[in-house]
């Protein structure tokens, strides 16, 4: 009888530890691809940024890119953080706070993209009835973004209107002749236009 007893006991005992390793495989980290992919993201202009410290709430902070790429951290100052992902943001404040933290331990959120809305636009200035930035779309043309302005003024010198295009190392302009784009119809100068483009319509000469 006592043997009998003995087995149930170690029968139960086995039971128990496959049922504690069947729940620890179910607790295995899952691949999460959008988690992967913003720790990739390589941060811009405008975007904000939370950052918190483990157990030094003081030090937590949200705040915005400035144009000059850098954030503030309390206690370490100017970060840079434009350019670069938010892995190695969180590595370059924790390398800075181990002069005053032992080990610590920091993460870096972005909580709201804003530099590829930025940079994602088109801007129509000068002598237009509103000057605007719009939301670039695929097919958008110099007329497109001229009537989205409200069309030229009656000040408008159309025919020296330029389109400026940022490369990664210098700027070029476009000569646009939009008094015969929007007069006569002819298309030759209504190029394409692309993200970050700037259309200028200057005034004319009295």
């Amino acid at each position: 009888m006592k043997i009998i007893q003995v087995m149930l006991v170690v029968l139960a005992g086995l039971l128990l530890a496959a049922c504690a390793t069947t729940q620890g495989s179910s607790s295995a980290p899952v691949f999460n691809p959008q988690a992967q992919a913003m720790s990739q993201y390589h941060i811009g202009v405008d975007d904000v940024l939370q950052v918190s410290v483990w157990n030094n709430p003081d030090l937590g902070v949200k705040v915005p890119v400035r144009p000059d790429g850098r954030i503030t951290v309390p206690l370490i100052g100017d970060v840079v953080a434009g350019g670069k992902t938010p892995d190695e943001v969180s590595a370059d404040i924790k390398e800075r706070l181990k002069a005053f933290i032992r080990d610590p331990q920091v993460a870096v959120i972005v909580t709201d993209l804003r530099s590829h809305e930025y940079l994602l636009r088109v801007r129509v200035t000068g002598a237009v009835r509103n000057p605007v930035s719009l939301p670039y779309h695929q097919g958008m043309t110099v007329l497109d973004a001229v009537l989205a302005a409200g069309g030229i003024t009656e000040f408008a010198a159309p025919d020296r209107t330029e389109l400026y295009r940022k490369t990664e190392s210098s700027t070029s302009s476009y000569a646009v002749k939009l008094g015969q784009i929007l007069q006569d119809g002819k298309l030759a100068t209504n190029y394409p236009v692309q993200p970050g483009d700037v259309i200028t319509v200057p005034q004319r000469s009295f």
